[in-house]
């Protein structure tokens, strides 16, 4: 099977950050099919934990109208409040997020996950009401289970840090900015 490489390397080395684990590489390389080894970097812990860098592809954020009204700061429980404050604490290191003065803002709020942990959601439905909607063709749902006839192998995929892993484009981080009793944040 030839895949298209995303780039070629001397060794398994430069594929990985230094911060990496041996231990972690060898495991991921044993799960791994060895035509797929190229790609080792996908695996990375490390580079997970970091925002990245600015490209073509990053998320514009057009209104169609003026900004959002700022959202109320919704009441919180000790857990979640403890919670919000993990998050912001790790995700401002990380440089994922970071403080902000835009005149708009969303709440928060937590949803519970099925390991009974908390999980952070930003209620952007303001934001989402005054953003330009994208207009691209869905097809039919019956066309879509179609293509999946005859298919017996299926697959998903889990993304660490998924939402941080596309940037917002230079100039749109004030909108994406969330109000809590501990400050302002805007994502990067």
């Amino acid at each position: 099977m030839d895949l298209p490489p995303s780039s070629y390397h001397d060794s398994l080395e430069e594929l990985w950050d230094e911060e990496e684990e041996p231990e972690e590489i060898e495991t991921v390389m044993k799960v791994v099919p060895p035509v797929y080894h190229q790609y080792l970097d996908v695996f990375s812990k490390v580079k997970a934990e970091k925002i990245p860098p600015h490209c073509a592809c990053d998320h514009h954020i057009e209104l169609e109208g003026s900004l959002p009204p700022v959202g109320v700061i919704y009441s919180l429980s000790n857990q979640e409040s403890d919670t919000l404050r993990a998050y912001i604490s790790e995700n401002v290191e990380k440089g994922f997020i970071q403080p902000s003065s835009s005149s708009t803002g969303a709440p928060v709020l937590f949803v519970k996950k099925k390991d009974g942990g908390l999980r952070l959601c930003v209620d952007y439905r303001k934001l989402n009401a005054v953003t330009r909607k994208n207009k691209y063709p869905v097809p039919p749902m019956n066309q879509l289970l179609t293509a999946f006839n005859g298919s017996s192998i299926f697959s998903n995929i889990d993304l660490h840090g998924a939402y941080n892993l596309l940037r917002i484009k230079e100039g749109d981080e004030h909108l994406t900015c969330f109000r809590t009793k501990y400050g302002s944040y805007e994502y990067l």
